[in-house]
This record gives C-alpha cells, sequence and structure tokens, in this order.
C-alpha cells in the first residue's frame, strides 16, 4: 500500500476503510454513497470491531476518485492465492477458463470508448472450474483486444487453458505450448488447416454432442503465419444441430475430452451472470473511471470472501441463497455454519419463572 501511495490525499479514512465499506456496499445490496452513508453509521455498534469509524459522503466520493486502484488489486491477487488453497479440490485437473464480459456504462459517463456496440469497459477474468473462483482478472477499455490482458497472464505449466476464437494469436499459442500448457479453442472462419493425419475414433457420442472427425492439422497460410507446434482438430455436432470445430494441441486426450473440456466454458459464463445479477455492477458509487474500477474489484473481492465463507464453515447451499442469507446477517451475530438455521430456541421447554430467592412450599 505504501508503494503506491494509498493514503496520500486521504489520511484519516485509509484504504482499509474504503475497502470495508465499499465491500459493505457489495454485501448489502447498497447502491448510493447516501444510502451508504445512512446504513453504515447507523449500525455503529455491530461493526466497530472492524476498526473503521463513521463514513462521510463527501469523503468517500474523494477517495474513489483518487485511491489508486492497485491497491484493491493487489488485494483481490493475495485474496485469490488463499482461496486457492482454500478450494483447491484433490485429484481436480488444472483447467483455466478465459473470458471477457462488458460493463456497460453508456447513459452514466462521456469518457468510456465505444466499440461499436457498448461504451464502457471490459472485464477479463481467469477462472479456475474446478474451484470455483477467479483467480486473475483484469479492466480495461471496452475496444482492447480480448487476447491482449491474456498474454500477459503467467503461464502455469501442466495447466489447459480454454477460450473462444477471439483469443486467436498465434504467437501466444506457441508460448502457451513452449512453457508446458495445454489450449482447446474454436478454429476461426478463416484460418485454414489442412489433415495430416485422421485419429481413430473409440466412442464419438458425449454429453450434448457428437464427434465428427479427429485429425492431426497443420496451418495453412499464404502469408508469413507459422504455427511450428503439433495441432489437432476436432469437429462436433451438438445435439441441437450446430457444429463446432475446436483446435488444440492436446494429442493425449480423447476426442470427447477435448470437447467435454471445451464445454465447461459455459461456466464462466454462468460467473458473469451470476455476479452481475447478484453484485453491484449496474450502478456505481461515482462516475470517474477510477471509481468504477475500484467498485468492479470491490465486487470481486466480495465474491471471493462469499466462496471463501461458504467452504471454510462447510455450508451446502446454493451459492445465489448464501449470498441472500449473508445479506440479511450481516449485523446479526451468528456463526455462518449456521446462517440457514434458525436460533437455538426450543418454543415447547417451558421456562422457569421462579426466582431462586423466593421461598417456595410443598403441601402435602
Amino acid at each position: 500500500m505504501s508503494r503506491h501511495d494509498g493514503n496520500a490525499y486521504d489520511k484519516v479514512f485509509k484504504s482499509w476503510d474504503h475497502l470495508v465499506a465499499l465491500v459493505f456496499a457489495q454485501l448489502a445490496g447498497v447502491d448510493s454513497l447516501r444510502s451508504l452513508e445512512a446504513v453504515w453509521n447507523a449500525n455503529a455498534h455491530h461493526h466497530y470491531h472492524l476498526g473503521v469509524g463513521k463514513l462521510a459522503r463527501a469523503t468517500l466520493s474523494d477517495a474513489n476518485a483518487r485511491r489508486p486502484i492497485e491497491i484493491f488489486a493487489e488485494t483481490f491477487e493475495r485474496l485469490s492465492g488463499l482461496a486457492d488453497r482454500t478450494l483447491r479440490r484433490e485429484g481436480a485437473q488444472m483447467l483455466r477458463l478465459i473470458d471477457s464480459t462488458p460493463i456497460p456504462l453508456d447513459q452514466l459517463v462521456t469518457w468510456a470508448d465505444w466499440n461499436g456496440r457498448t461504451r464502457g469497459l471490459k472485464l477479463h477474468v481467469v477462472y479456475d472450474p474446478g474451484s470455483d473462483h477467479p483467480r486473475r482478472l483484469a479492466i480495461t477499455p471496452s475496444t482492447v483486444n480480448d487476447v491482449t490482458p491474456a498474454q500477459q497472464v503467467p503461464i502455469e505449466a501442466g495447466a489447459t487453458y480454454v477460450f473462444d476464437k477471439a483469443y486467436c494469436s498465434y504467437a501466444w499459442w506457441i508460448r502457451l505450448h513452449d512453457a508446458g500448457a495445454c489450449f482447446v479453442t474454436r478454429q476461426k472462419t478463416n484460418a485454414r488447416f489442412r489433415a495430416t493425419r485422421w485419429r481413430p475414433l473409440r466412442k464419438r457420442n458425449g454429453d450434448g454432442f457428437t464427434i465428427i472427425d479427429d485429425a492431426e492439422v497443420k496451418l495453412v497460410s499464404a502469408g508469413n503465419a507459422r504455427l511450428p507446434l503439433p495441432m489437432r482438430r476436432v469437429r462436433i455436432r451438438r445435439d441441437d444441430g450446430a457444429k463446432l470445430t475446436l483446435i488444440t494441441n492436446d494429442l493425449k486426450r480423447s476426442a470427447i475430452e477435448i470437447a467435454a473440456l471445451y464445454k465447461t466454458r459455459w461456466q464462466i459464463e454462468l460467473l458473469f451472470r451470476w455476479i452481475k445479477q447478484h453484485l453491484k455492477l449496474r450502478k456505481f458509487l461515482g462516475r470517474s473511471e477510477n471509481a468504477i474500477c475500484l467498485q468492479i474489484l470491490a465486487a470481486m473481492i466480495a465474491y471471493l470472501l462469499l466462496r471463501i465463507a461458504a467452504r471454510e464453515s462447510r455450508v451446502i447451499i446454493p451459492a445465489i441463497r448464501f449470498a441472500g442469507l449473508v445479506a440479511a446477517s450481516l449485523f446479526v451475530r451468528k456463526p455462518v455454519a449456521e446462517i440457514d438455521r434458525p436460533p437455538k430456541v426450543n418454543p415447547s421447554a417451558a421456562r422457569d419463572r421462579t426466582s431462586p430467592d423466593q421461598i417456595s412450599f410443598c403441601y402435602a
């Protein structure tokens, strides 16, 4: 925090105060500075142990505009590392889903770039479906190509990266292969691959799809594009009739497994849908780019906290219901493990109304 001068302009309202306030706004569903100030200050006797004093709307607005977003970004990275150790499943394969989702700001600001479809920002996420948590994220203008922030993600040896055809970069694919990672993606319509060897199919029918063919291929290009690595093409037909052509450098898995890996990419779409529906990413507490980025980061931090709390407490309920119960219990002293249970009160047992200081008489 000190290397980013996080408290240079707001020495009283520190970075910790700011983070707690924005995460509280996410969990409580607060969508305005006025409401955040009122609800927080009215419940000071419930959250004094967090070390955050009274909130002032003007102070919070100034901090949203000036505090460096790198502080929240590093907090997310450290929390993601903690979530990885907490949520990791034994024996789960190292699968990484990469995708982006737009954050529309059309009616809110005028400084955001227009990409032909929407004016706003993009949230880029590397998601681990095995432990159900985002590992890395980046926030960029909507005009930035999806593959640009993906190329800056450290490559994990032994991992399999699954992404859509928007992430077509042959130089990046080569880096993934050289680092010992596999990738599965869709073939672009203007990319040409020639089959060099057809692979036998022991099984054709998968969950919701059928394998058409499986072949080792080579890139055919009239230009200078080269792809000096073993490539494979798997063509599938979904049950709805749609055909997909998948490209991968994985020569070990079966065609059914390759198609199933690409099918799991839908999980990151469900993540984006859940975040937009249940966290505050439609109404913002500020209109500057800095304020909006801070709120997006606070939303992702809140999501990680919910995942860690549910796993640590062994709460087996849907994520939507758990988030709702947390929002309703923020100022209730109750163990997280019992968040979906009523208080431990037995109404059938009569309460003893006698006083120990009162004499009782026994009649024969």
